[in-house]
């Protein structure tokens, strides 16, 4: 059996050298982001936004919850890859980000297939409870990760696809002895997934870990 690569930054760039260029707006949106400092950790990985890119496409995917915006990044690698009539709805309760995100979307012209809605997550998914969505990617305030995963599940259509972000924690979820609450957390809800009939799941080691769910 072959071993399985550790990828360090060096290997990162690499894949990232040899896979599909990211639009100038994206480029733009991960410039901005390291003028942000401690807060840029809160952006996706340029592999996760291949990832989510190609997912889309092959899955004929044309409408999409995500939860957790920040600056864009993954909002715009969304709606570069769904069709013309495809649309993303963006949860994020942060006003100063969303307008961030929203100048980025109308710079690359994309800014017709994102609605963004600002408040609470939680609120926004009961208020959302009637539509039906083809994925949701979750990459929001981790503590209540269960909470929107399990109301997503009410509102993803049958084959449809749960993405999740963060469910490594930077390798912590491995080490047994970590016990502080953000990981403990991320360990339980892995935990739940894991067990869940209503899904068939894989963790990809993609960024900081995406588990990736069918629902069925």
């Amino acid at each position: 059996m072959g071993k399985n690569i550790e990828i360090s930054e060096k290997i990162e760039k690499y894949i990232n050298n040899f896979s599909f260029k990211l639009n100038s707006v994206q480029k733009e949106i991960i410039d901005y982001n390291n003028t942000l400092g401690n807060e840029k950790r809160m952006q996706v990985a340029i592999s996760q936004c291949h990832f989510l890119h190609l997912i889309i496409k092959i899955s004929n995917i044309k409408n999409v919850l995500e939860i957790g915006t920040f600056t864009g990044l993954s909002a715009l690698s969304i709606a570069l890859a769904l069709p013309d009539d495809g649309k993303l709805t963006a949860l994020d309760k942060d006003k100063e980000t969303n307008k961030i995100a929203v100048s980025f979307f109308k710079k690359a012209n994309q800014d017709k297939k994102i609605q963004t809605i600002v408040k609470p997550a939680l609120d926004s998914l009961d208020e959302l409870n009637k539509q039906k969505y083809d994925m949701v990617f979750i990459d929001a305030d981790k503590l209540n990760y269960k909470e929107y995963y399990e109301k997503s599940l009410k509102i993803i259509k049958k084959g449809g696809l749960i993405i999740i972000d963060n469910v490594l924690w930077h390798g912590e979820v491995a080490d047994e002895e970590n016990m502080d609450k953000f990981t403990l957390n991320i360990r339980e809800f892995n935990e739940h997934v894991s067990t869940d009939e209503r899904v068939e799941q894989i963790i990809i080691p993609l960024g900081d870990g995406m588990t990736v769910c069918r629902v069925l």
